[in-house]
């Protein structure tokens, strides 16, 4: 029988299990506040890109993971930004995203194909302050929320093997607007908008397969927020993730991130902002860990910090993801 071209390198459970991107986070963490509405919009910089994200092994079967991503950004007093259908002096959020991520890997077997399917289901806790001026008058405002975040699914996640160290993955994330929103809060668990991301994965082994590259270059589109009469412009963003492995399961590495904006905002609000377009850069550390035991159960660990720079029109932070996945 033909092997497929990346199972002797890539064993399931240091592929499968990392097809659930985290922002959002990722990604997922645009609960308020690219310049987009709120400063953020659904992806943070250097947070949406997991390792082997050019990879859907042959395998089946179902693979889990569990975030953790704590996020606390400032947009300086100076700055006006929208928020909840106002314009604000200034922005802080403190923002905790527990997220659980279920990858199901479809049985196509071993060819030059394979597909998988993902949805995640993420938890929010989001802490805004704003200025707000009214005329000569301004006053310091703060609110607080907490529950489930917006659901965030991939219906198709799409790899083709190029060769046993070269991979692409094409896949469709979408996020839906299900969870609570209040257009008169500064903080809510969701955003009130559809956001549909195409994107395109990249994985690339070295030295025996010990040492990784892998990017993901995406589209965000959103749809129109009803309630504030808003509409972000289309951000583009591209992660890069370079991790060394080493024989005793540990990895080192470092991970970047670039979002650019490409449309302006509109809206009343937007064009009071000059279209509010923004973006931001990052860099970071990444630290891994694996474990295989011979029943083939795997628990592989990683944690990420990233510092953001270069940042217009949007919140300007130090995102650290935490995330544990495993599978039996």
């Amino acid at each position: 029988m033909n092997r497929h071209p990346g199972q002797t390198i890539f064993p399931r459970r240091r592929a499968a299990c990392r097809l659930a991107p985290w922002l959002a986070a990722a990604a997922l963490l645009a609960g308020h506040a690219s310049a987009t509405e709120g400063a953020m919009g659904r992806s943070i910089t250097g947070m949406q890109i997991t390792s082997y994200a050019g990879i859907v092994p042959p395998e089946p079967g179902f693979q889990w993971t569990l975030g953790y991503v704590s996020y606390d950004g400032r947009l300086g007093a100076s700055r006006e930004a929208p928020i909840a259908g106002q314009v604000a002096l200034g922005l802080e959020a403190d923002v905790d995203l527990f997220s659980a991520t279920g990858v199901y890997v479809w049985p196509t077997g071993e060819g030059r194909w394979n597909y998988a399917s993902m949805l995640t289901v993420p938890y929010i806790m989001p802490d805004v302050t704003a200025t707000l001026a009214v005329g000569d008058i301004r006053r310091q405002v703060q609110d607080s929320a907490s529950g489930l975040f917006d659901l965030y699914f991939a219906p198709v996640i799409a790899s083709y093997h190029v060769s046993q160290v070269e991979h692409w993955s094409f896949g469709l994330y979408v996020y839906a607007p299900t969870a609570d929103y209040d257009p008169n809060r500064l903080a809510n668990p969701g955003l009130n908008v559809w956001t549909v991301s195409p994107g395109v994965g990249y994985t690339h082994l070295f030295q025996n397969g010990t040492l990784e590259f892998s990017a993901l270059g995406a589209v965000d589109w959103y749809s129109k927020n009803d309630d504030t009469d808003y509409k972000n412009g289309l951000v583009w963003r591209l992660d890069a993730l370079l991790v060394k492995r080493t024989a005793s399961g540990w990895g080192f590495g470092g991970v970047g991130g670039w979002i650019q904006q490409l449309q302006d905002d509109s809206g009343p609000t937007a064009d009071r902002l000059d279209g509010f377009r923004g973006r931001s850069f990052g860099l970071g550390p990444v630290l891994t860990y694996g474990k295989k035991w011979q029943d083939g159960a795997h628990l592989d660990l990683s944690l990420r910090y990233v510092k953001e720079f270069g940042v217009e029109r949007r919140f300007e932070g130090e995102p650290l993801l935490v995330s544990a996945s495993f599978g039996f």
